[in-house]
């Protein structure tokens, strides 16, 4: 009895702890990029945000009247410096810069990273590259004198490009132009804990190979997949591969520990006419599949298991970016404040009033030594239905289908279902 109690305990926790992912699905985050005339006032955009499920916000500045209006709404806050050289060999100016933009706000304004700088690689500068680092220590240095150090993390973003191989992603390399920059910025990163972020946009790939194929395989559709010929592992989706391969670099430059964090990807719902598979369908199934798939929780195939977090591509339209007529339409919201199109981020009313609560452990419930039963086995179908971002997005592949967890099994199932599947599987123990 005691066991059979004890698994009804840990199946009712999976459950709980899946639909609270489900809910909260506290690892999708959203850019708010602001090179427009046209983007309704902070406060809405709060409004908004607080009406999806959607648990951070990326900044590429940090403005005031944006991170004052998202203070005491529990949405993470990620902001961005602008004068790397001047934070670089400045140390004051540095403490100046957390002391005007981080400290009047935190912690009601929910800041957790602070990104020195945006692509510096595509900029081709290479005196520009070195000085991210003196500038992120000494960001890092004006949060430790505010006492900020381990509640904010300093990093910096970059693009695929700083790969110079990615397929297969076993093999993924970093550029060997960028090789010493970067393991001073790693060090940095496992130093401090903070996260390897980049930018892996499965559209750029698709446009350099436009095949149907490549296009299912770039959209969590249906597809024969890729297989990596070193690791025998066959890939089912684009994101996947895109993100193994840096994985992959990591690990061959000895640094697979630090974390990596997916700070832009996104797909276009028009574009130029050059611009092929830039429409609102595919858009819609790129975006609903990625966080269909983030939420499955089965990770990478390098990384099973690992939940990647990861910021959509973006909050609106800019309407005055330069570039490509794509550059102008990844935004899931209208400036209206209604969607370009749905993909599932709204909250429902279930979602507000059946959060669940920690489930206590009974007493009579204590772990015998009685080997458990393995979680039902499960095969998971494929889900269905700017600029210079374009490097190293091409050559790369991804997924493999899973065994489901239980977690996900639950996860799967509507509310009411999953209290009924409980119920069941209660009377059928006790």
């Amino acid at each position: 009895m005691e066991a059979s109690v004890y698994r009804l305990f840990l199946l009712f926790f999976f459950c709980s702890y899946a639909l609270h992912q489900t809910m909260s699905q506290p690892f999708i985050g959203v850019n708010y990029g602001q090179t427009a005339d046209n983007l309704p006032p902070p406060s809405a955009t709060a409004k908004l945000l607080q009406s999806t499920t959607i648990q951070k916000v990326r900044l590429y500045g940090s403005d005031p009247a944006i991170i004052k209006a998202l203070a005491n709404t529990g949405i993470e806050i990620v902001i961005g410096t602008g004068d790397v050289p001047g934070l670089a060999s400045d140390p004051s100016f540095a403490r100046s810069w957390v002391e005007t933009n981080v400290v009047p706000y935190y912690p009601a304004s929910k800041i957790t990273l602070i990104d020195v700088g945006n692509e510096a690689t595509t900029f081709g500068d290479r005196n520009f590259m070195l000085q991210l680092l003196p500038a992120m220590k000494n960001v890092q240095s004006a949060l430790e004198a505010a006492s900020l150090d381990g509640k904010i993390k300093v990093s910096t973003v970059h693009t695929m490009s700083i790969l110079s191989q990615s397929d297969p992603p076993s093999a993924g390399v970093f550029a060997s132009d960028h090789a010493d920059i970067l393991k001073g910025l790693l060090e940095f990163n496992r130093e401090t804990g903070s996260p390897f972020a980049v930018n892996p946009y499965p559209f750029f790939a698709y446009q350099s190979d436009p095949r149907p194929e490549t296009l299912a395989f770039c959209l969590f559709q249906p597809n024969p997949g890729r297989v990596d010929a070193n690791s025998k592992i066959k890939y089912m989706n684009m994101f996947d591969a895109q993100v193994d391969a840096v994985y992959s670099a990591l690990s061959s430059f000895g640094f697979k520990d630090v974390e990596i964090v997916v700070a832009e990807t996104g797909w276009p719902y028009k574009g130029d006419p050059d611009e092929v598979g830039a429409t609102i369908e595919n858009a819609k199934a790129y975006n609903k599949n990625l966080i269909a798939h983030l939420k499955s929780m089965v990770g990478t195939p390098l990384m099973p298991g690992k939940v990647i977090e990861t910021y959509l591509f973006a909050l609106y339209d800019e309407n005055l970016k330069p570039g490509k007529g794509s550059e102008r339409a990844f935004g899931l919201f209208k400036p209206d404040l209604t969607m370009t199109y749905d993909i599932g981020l709204t909250k429902t009313t279930n979602q507000t009033s059946m959060a669940p609560q920690s489930p206590r452990l009974p007493p009579a419930a204590a772990p015998t030594s009685q080997t458990l039963p393995a979680p039902p086995q499960m095969i998971l179908p494929s889900p269905t239905s700017p600029s210079d971002k374009n490097s190293g997005q091409t050559d790369v592949h991804n997924s493999t289908p899973r065994s489901a967890s239980l977690a996900h099994l639950c996860s799967s199932l509507s509310v009411p279902s999953m209290m009924l599947f409980v119920s069941v599987m209660y009377a059928l123990i006790i």
